[in-house]
């Protein structure tokens, strides 16, 4: 919401500026704010310990520098400050004409799990007159601990536990199907995994890693099996097809080698057009030690 109303008065003030020559501007002249620009921060710590920025925001700019000291709140905090996280200042200045400043923090990945939950309270210390107590003067910052991408984590035996696989629709209902997967070379970040539904039919799927808080996976539209194999019949052009929904996210996690995947399975007419969709599924794939599955192996997967 704060990102929301400082942005809108900045457009304001820039669709004023444009809005002709003959015109007066008109520029925000209320009250001097200052706060942190969001009440709430989520941050990957990462092994390279990157240094990450907590904005705070003025309402106004001034012709003049202002230091805000900043203090943690212990009592609101499970972090603790100089094992999981530190703050290079305890002190953030807007510059002169600037409406902007960034206090930096910098996350401790060693003393990190990757099941923690910890974050940390601040609250910046200035006059009551520049406090608004619509937003307040604090913020809340949630670290999450993120191990290394390495695509030959995701690589080797995984198990396959679908609504597809345990649905009426498969023609041998199942609770898990053991499979593998190899690195495809040709494709950047991109793994294929053998035999997902059926036997001989092997699916691409591709790791998005722009942003390493939101790891998505990718998958283009592609043939997982024939309608003969799926429904012991022919149905259109008589391949079943699986893809990515557009209505959901499929993600992968580093800390834990797995990856959760919406599938929308799909069937077409010969001219291309849909000849109906059988539904859409959720995949779930573990990569496993080769002890574990040799342990599957015996009991029949």
């Amino acid at each position: 919401m704060k990102k929301l109303l400082i942005g809108c008065m900045a457009a304001i003030a820039v669709l004023t500026t444009l809005s002709g020559c003959d015109q007066d501007k008109v520029t925000y002249s209320g009250a001097n704010y200052l706060m942190f620009s969001d009440t709430l921060y989520t941050y990957a710590v990462q092994e390279t310990n990157e240094i990450f920025n907590v904005p705070v925001a003025a309402t106004v700019a001034t012709d003049y520098d202002r230091t805000l000291a900043v203090e943690v709140v212990d009592w609101e905090s499970n972090a603790v400050e100089g094992k999981h996280y530190k703050l290079l200042s305890n002190t953030v200045t807007v510059k002169a004409g600037e409406r902007t400043a960034n206090l930096q923090v910098q996350g401790m990945y060693d003393n990190l799990e990757i099941t923690d939950s910890l974050g940390f309270s601040l609250r910046l210390v200035i006059p009551e007159e520049d406090q608004w107590n619509l937003y307040g003067t604090g913020t809340k910052v949630v670290m999450q601990k993120i191990l290394p991408f390495d695509i030959k984590n995701f690589t080797g035996y995984c198990t396959v536990t679908s609504t597809y696989l345990s649905s009426d629709y498969y023609p041998n209902k199942t609770d898990l199907r053991l499979v593998t997967s190899d690195v495809v070379k040709d494709k950047e970040n991109t793994i294929v995994i053998h035999d997902l539904y059926y036997n001989g039919r092997d699916i691409e799927i591709t790791f998005n890693r722009k942003d390493v808080l939101e790891p998505l996976v990718e998958m283009k539209e592609q043939m997982c099996a024939t309608t003969a194999e799926a429904f012991n019949t022919i149905h259109g052009d008589g391949k079943l097809r699986i893809s990515q929904p557009a209505a959901y996210n499929s993600f992968y996690s580093t800390n834990e080698n797995f990856v959760l995947q919406y599938a929308t399975l799909s069937v077409k007419n010969k001219d291309g057009s849909f000849y109906g969709i059988l539904g859409t599924f959720v995949n779930i794939i573990e990569w496993i030690s080769d002890a574990e599955a040799e342990k599957l192996k015996e009991q029949g997967y």
